[in-house]
């Protein structure tokens, strides 16, 4: 990765890039390479670009029953079994 220094920033324009970088809780490298990215037109690609629809028709057609059931389901995976954790913390 290659790195440069810019010259002859004057303290007005020194203080408006530190004063956004603050706004946006960002280094003054990140802030000025996103800068540099966006008007050179090298925005960040999204890491997953492709958009999947093969169980759009499934949208819009589960029964408040069935909502219901799904919701109870998945909130029953996520209870942890307290004989198996007192292992695993016993095991450590």
């Amino acid at each position: 990765m290659k790195s440069f220094t810019i010259r002859g920033i004057d303290e007005d324009l020194y203080n408006e890039i530190r004063k956004r970088c603050n706004r946006q809780s960002v280094s003054i490298n990140k802030f000025i390479l996103s800068i540099l990215k966006k008007e050179l037109g090298f925005n960040d690609q999204k890491k997953y670009q492709k958009v999947y629809d093969d169980l759009d028709f499934l949208f819009g057609r589960w029964s408040q029953e069935e909502y219901d059931l799904i919701t109870r389901k998945i909130e029953s995976e996520r209870t942890v079994d307290k004989e198996i954790w007192d292992c695993v913390k016993k095991s450590m």
